[in-house]
């Protein structure tokens, strides 16, 4: 019998099995399609995942805005900075006809470390790393365009750039905190942190755009694949009331002081007595916002809150007048108030006698407000009419971090203190806003410092500051009495008036003096610190400019006066404000054509200039005219220099102190002699000198202001 073969190959499937088996693909089918035709699988967008994955997005920054001053020049500018980098991996130079790396890392470290303001050894630390590229930081970030251009030309292969954008401020420390600063942030933004550029930073920086791409797998644009771009909103230009010219007066009166004195703070801001408009403000200390040097980040215009002293007599007064009970002409003991259980005393600690209220403003007189709040106005007069007067409230002026300042007094010894400005608080803005009324026959104004705001994208202007009026909050009766008594603090005998240091002749200045004392760690005013403050304007009949001044720790008492009158006599030639002397010239003014004078006798050249109204200044003293200035036919009037040269054959130098440059020049010129002119302003002193044997003048200059 035949044996059974078995078959080794033969598979037997268990039909458990092939069951389960068939499920298993039947479940992997339907997912597949599951997977084909659905928008989310686990909360998951599956298309929007493959085109995030596929799909680059870059953003293309706005410019943020620039900032002018009134005549629209620059004080602040985004401008093209850049990062150096270096290419480090040979794979870059591949397939290329010049090397697009680093090749000689000493070389590339030896030139550029002079450029960056690096050492060789820094340099080679970065550029023999294992990396593809590298920042030649810190030296290598946020470098200019000559800088950049200036490493261009050492061709230096695998040196790159990274294009990025930086704000700049061209005049450095200059009104700085008006302007403020703006830096990037880690994402390459520029946003403000200080002044107008944090107020506006969202007008300023606009909106970025962006350009969304497909894009392969190196991260390189599929061609002829849509692209979406959306153009940025370039950001908007502010254009500040400031006057840049006035600012520089300041900025430098500030600077003298300094050198002058060393002292805590001192800030001066100067305001369009007719529109609110700040003209100038400026503070030492400062910082230059290009590289941030900040002391201090409050702005003292907006944000110092401190005891104002007795230029808040000035609204005491007013509150006064405005009741009608003031009585200028009455009397009181000067020198010291009881105010049990404190006494008041006057600044001298002695007083004056018996004077009146008016004599008592002039000379800031503490007791003068003690007892004109016991006899003419009451506690609740002083507080309504100094809120009345917008203290202890912001002015809502367009810069951030303004201070309320304090205006709360309740006892006896309180309401007196806060009468003569003690024991409450102020800020500059405050007192410039309160001056506006004085201006404006009792119409109070806002003060503002953005004068506009324009759209660079479309050139419309999408703001426009304008003087507004607040509220009128005194009689004209009452700003004329306190313009008056005003005009006698700085015009009065100096033995009887505090402001007679900040007077000069003409320009009709009007005012009031204040020094606040402080108070130290125990709690007590000390007599060895004080805040020394000026506020006033000009001319007085038709207020043109605003001031207000103060400083701590300032012990030179004529440091403050000097600052003020320069920056005052500066501003009025800036805005041509006519002196009185200089309103009463222009009406005497005479024009005349120049004669013909030379070769005329003496006598007849001063006939011919006599009879035309022309006072001559003769040099020499011959008796016929060889030289004249000006030249014949020059428009010229009776208030012109004008010079006629003798025959006098010993001619010599005459007395020139007090000349002019312009005017010691041309004595100089028609003499044929060589002048050596030094300095600024009027003439000093001056000598003879002889060089190579050729005989010279040295002319010095000084820069003062006489009395006219």
């Amino acid at each position: 019998m035949k044996k059974r073969q078995i078959n080794t190959n033969k598979i037997v499937i268990n039909k458990f099995v092939f069951i389960i088996g068939l499920f298993l693909l039947a479940l992997i089918s339907v997912r597949i399609i599951y997977l084909g035709v659905a928008n989310n699988i686990d909360g998951i967008n599956i298309k929007k995942m493959a085109q995030n994955r596929n799909t680059k997005k870059e953003v293309i920054s706005a410019n943020r805005g620039t900032i002018f001053d009134s005549a629209g020049e620059v004080l602040a500018q985004n401008v093209s900075s850049y990062t150096v980098i270096a290419y480090l991996d040979e794979s870059r130079s591949k397939n290329q006809e010049t090397p697009q790396h680093v090749v000689d890392a000493s070389q590339t470290a030896k030139k550029l470390a002079p450029v960056l303001n690096m050492t060789e050894e820094e340099l080679l630390k970065l550029l023999n790393k294992d990396v593809y590229q590298v920042e030649l930081g810190p030296g290598g970030r946020g470098i200019t365009e000559i800088k950049k251009e200036e490493i261009e030309k050492l061709e230096l292969p695998g040196i790159d750039f990274i294009q990025d954008y930086k704000r700049y401020y061209p005049n450095g420390d200059f009104a700085s905190y008006i302007v403020g600063y703006a830096k990037s942030d880690e994402n390459g933004n520029i946003n403000g942190e200080m002044g107008i550029e944090q107020e506006f930073n969202t007008e300023l920086s606009g909106k970025n755009g962006y350009l969304e791409y497909q894009k392969d797998v190196m991260g390189y644009k599929i061609p002829n694949t849509p692209e979406i771009k959306r153009e940025p909103e370039n950001g908007s230009d502010i254009y500040l009331t400031i006057d840049s010219n006035i600012q520089m007066f300041v900025e430098q009166a500030l600077k003298e002081m300094k050198e002058e004195e060393e002292f805590d703070w001192a800030t001066i801001v100067l305001a369009d007595a007719k529109t609110g408009k700040i003209l100038a403000s400026a503070s030492s200390p400062s910082f230059d916002p290009n590289i941030k040097n900040i002391t201090s980040y409050l702005n003292p215009l907006t944000s110092y809150e401190f005891e104002p002293g007795s230029t808040m007599k000035i609204y005491t007064y007013m509150a006064a007048l405005e009741k009608g009970t003031y009585k200028g002409q009455d009397t009181y003991e000067s020198g010291k108030k009881v105010i049990e259980p404190d006494t008041i005393n006057d600044w001298n600690k002695v007083g004056w006698g018996t004077i009146t209220y008016d004599q008592g403003f002039a000379l800031s007189s503490n007791t003068g407000i003690a007892n004109m709040l016991e006899t003419m106005i009451n506690k609740d007069d002083l507080y309504a009419y100094l809120k009345k007067m917008g203290f202890g409230k912001k002015t809502g002026i367009s810069l951030p971090g303004e201070g309320s300042g304090q205006i709360k007094f309740t006892y006896p010894i309180e309401i007196a203190n806060a009468g003569f400005g003690q024991g409450i608080t102020t800020t500059p803005i405050q007192h410039i806003q309160a001056l506006t009324a004085i201006a404006n026959n009792g119409v109070m104004l806002k003060p503002y410092i953005v004068d506009k705001i324009k759209n660079t994208n479309t050139g419309e202007i999408i703001f426009k500051g304008e003087k507004k009026e607040i509220a009128n909050v005194a009689k004209e009766s009452t700003i004329t009495y306190i313009k008056d008594l005003m005009e006698k603090v700085v015009n009065n005998d100096p033995n009887w008036a505090t402001g007679t240091p900040y007077y000069i002749e003409g320009y009709d200045i009007i005012g009031k003096t204040g020094t606040a004392q402080l108070v130290d760690e125990n709690g007590e005013y000390s007599t060895s610190s004080n805040i020394r403050s000026f506020e006033g304007m000009f001319p007085k009949n038709d207020p043109q400019v605003i001031i207000y001044a103060a400083g701590k720790g300032i012990n030179n008492s004529n440091i403050l006066p000097n600052a003020i009158k320069k920056i005052i006599i500066d501003t009025a030639k800036r805005l041509n404000i006519k002196t009185e002397k200089q309103i009463n010239e222009e009406k005497e003014y005479k024009a005349s054509n120049m004669p013909n004078l030379v070769n005329n006798s003496l006598d007849n050249a001063k006939k011919k200039l006599n009879d035309l109204g022309l006072n001559p200044i003769i040099i020499g003293t011959g008796n016929k005219i060889v030289k004249q200035y000006p030249d014949k036919d020059t428009k010229v009037s009776n208030y012109d220099k004008i010079f006629i040269v003798t025959n006098d054959p010993n001619l010599t130098l005459p007395d020139l102190k007090g000349y002019s440059s312009r005017d010691a020049q041309t004595i100089c010129n028609l003499l044929n002699y060589e002048c050596i002119i030094e300095g600024n302003g009027y003439v000093k002193n001056y000598e003879e000198i002889i060089d190579n044997n050729i005989k010279k003048y040295k002319i010095t200059l000084e820069e003062y202001y006489k009395k006219e």
